[in-house]
């Protein structure tokens, strides 16, 4: 049975990150993939000159149409920046009940730069987190929603647990930020702590790697893993992604989504 994934984020016309980012993914992973599109996003490997958010109840119009059809068996929710599109959503996901949920947190781009208002940050926060089965923040996202510095690992695992209680979630906190190896840190729901540690790899071509992730972990997570094989199995595709140093635009360049085929 083919797992079927829905992702809920905006739209990256040039393909890189957001809705195009998570489709690649999911297909990669041999599920069947459907979006409810919460913005058009202008942007490139540059950065991004326009943001058009999509109206509430278009939104919940999308929601119900895939919902009263083709029920997915996983959801990742990436960008949503307007506090009363993360309440439709919120709204939606306690009607319909999925399992599977896993969100993306994305408040501060990679450069430092904050993508979320306060009013938005606080419903994000007290509505869509605690729904999920795990949130995957970066190190700067782990700082804004723990209320904590985080320059070590040691804080890292820190910063996971606490969310992880406060939230009722499992968390993984994404160490991309640090110097060093790359060391992730998943905290499940009952506590358990497990360190992902790999090399990290030297390249540029890193745009739109956090929904990647988020889409990868939510496609293994609907074929029936567990959610250590989910995040263990969608970090390996990720480095294979990076590994492969797709060299496209100006900017700081996409993924290479498809690098299997080449194999």
């Amino acid at each position: 049975m083919t797992g079927k994934v829905l992702t809920i984020a905006g739209s990256d016309c040039s393909g890189g990150a957001g809705i195009q980012a998570d489709i690649k993914t999911i297909t990669m992973h041999g599920c069947y993939a459907m979006s409810v599109i919460t913005a058009l996003t202008a942007q490139n490997t540059t950065g991004v000159s326009g943001i058009f958010d999509v109206i509430p109840e278009f939104v919940a119009q999308q929601f119900d149409a895939v919902f009263t059809d083709i029920f997915p068996d996983a959801v990742k929710i990436g960008m949503v920046s307007n506090a009363e599109i993360i309440h439709i959503i919120a709204e939606k996901l306690r009607e319909y009940a999925p399992k599977n949920i896993v969100a993306d947190p994305v408040m501060i781009s990679t450069s430092g730069y904050r993508l979320i208002e306060e009013e938005a940050a606080e419903t994000l926060i007290n509505e869509l987190l605690p729904l999920a089965a795990l949130v995957t923040p970066n190190i700067p996202e782990a700082e804004a929603l723990s209320g904590m510095e985080i320059n070590s690992t040691d804080d890292m695992k820190l910063a996971a647990v606490k969310l992880s209680s406060e939230l009722n979630t499992a968390v993984l906190v994404k160490g991309g930020h640090l110097d060093g190896k790359a060391v992730d840190i998943l905290c499940e729901k009952d506590g358990k702590l497990t360190f992902f540690e790999s090399e990290r790899i030297e390249t540029q071509n890193t745009h739109g790697t956090g929904c990647t992730l988020s889409s990868a972990i939510a496609s293994n997570l609907a074929k029936g893993m567990t959610m250590l094989e989910s995040v263990g199995k969608a970090k390996e595709y990720l480095s294979g992604a990076l590994a492969a140093d797709f060299d496209l635009g100006k900017g700081n360049g996409p993924l290479k989504h498809f690098y299997l085929l080449d194999k």
